[in-house]
């Protein structure tokens, strides 16, 4: 694949890359030596920096891949003014907002954000961002930009082909046999789970949490991480130990069970709970909160 440089310019509010790029929804994109961020997505390999405060700058972009593919990645079309307000109930969300006021949700693969965030269970950033790196290198399809290598993330149906010491080389450690056992599964079709659901969704591009769950791999913090940033429910509200206690310093002033935060998040932020975890999980991450 041989993508030609371009470079697409596009006025922007609320975006800031660093804000974007490193409040924990991503793993193939790094910050350069220039300050510009490089990722991988949908086949294309680009660097992303803001010329001045309202002016998005893409490199090796078209105007046609940007219409075709990123404007709807980087979420461009929602008013993100409009999701300030709304989650902004408290003076403790609307510095978490102020904090974090550059961040949009990406709309990423969903079988990239699948398998990543399996990779992500009881493991650090570095370590996530080199497995998929590594398994994108050993089994994903070549992307060229002038001298410059990148690789796209493998298909299930590739992943499912391989034998677990083919996963293992990325060396996600116990993770590797869940990549295999979920990629299999998902490469026969719809879960069973899907069957007889009535619910308007399907495996291609979205699945429910009730199917994502009895998948390997996945407990019920991937399984909202993968339905928030694959764009499929925005009401996700992944909670882990560390959100959990972000929560219980923040709002609750005492303990409080997993249900009981997934609860309140859904009853207080309703179908903007998930805008609200990532200002939130930025602002007490870059701060310190819950430590």
């Amino acid at each position: 694949m041989n993508i030609n440089s371009n470079i697409y310019k596009t006025k922007v509010k609320d975006f800031i890359p660093k804000h974007v790029f490193e409040c924990g929804q991503c793993f193939r994109w790094t910050m350069q030596d220039d300050g510009k961020y490089t990722g991988v997505a949908g086949g294309r390999a680009v660097s992303v920096y803001m010329e001045n405060e309202d002016t998005l700058v893409i490199e090796n972009c078209t105007e046609e891949d940007f219409h075709s593919f990123w404007h709807d990645y980087f979420d461009l079309g929602r008013d993100y003014g409009e999701i300030k307000e709304a989650v902004s109930k408290d003076d403790i969300m609307k510095e978490a907002v102020r904090f974090g006021s550059g961040i949009r949700l990406l709309k990423q693969d969903f079988n990239e954000v699948l398998i990543s965030f399996i990779i992500s269970s009881n493991n650090r950033i570095p370590r996530i961002m080199k497995s998929v790196e590594t398994l994108s290198k050993l089994y994903g399809e070549k992307i060229l930009w002038g001298s410059r290598e990148f690789f796209s993330f493998p298909t299930i149906n590739t992943l499912a082909s391989l034998s677990l010491e083919d996963i293992n080389l990325c060396r996600a450690g116990f993770r590797c046999k869940y990549i295999s056992n979920t990629a299999k599964a998902l490469s026969m079709g719809r879960p069973d789970t899907c069957k007889e659901c009535t619910l308007d969704c399907h495996f291609e591009n979205k699945l429910c949490r009730k199917a994502l769950l009895p998948l390997s791999g996945i407990g019920p913090k991937v399984a909202d991480c993968i339905l928030l940033f694959s764009g499929s429910d925005y009401s996700s509200f992944p909670t882990d130990v560390w959100v959990k206690r972000v929560m219980e310093e923040l709002y609750f002033k005492r303990e409080a069970s997993l249900k009981e935060i997934a609860a309140f998040a859904r009853d207080y932020w309703g179908e903007y709970a998930g805008f609200a975890q990532q200002y939130l999980f930025y602002y007490a991450r870059e701060n310190g909160i819950g430590v």
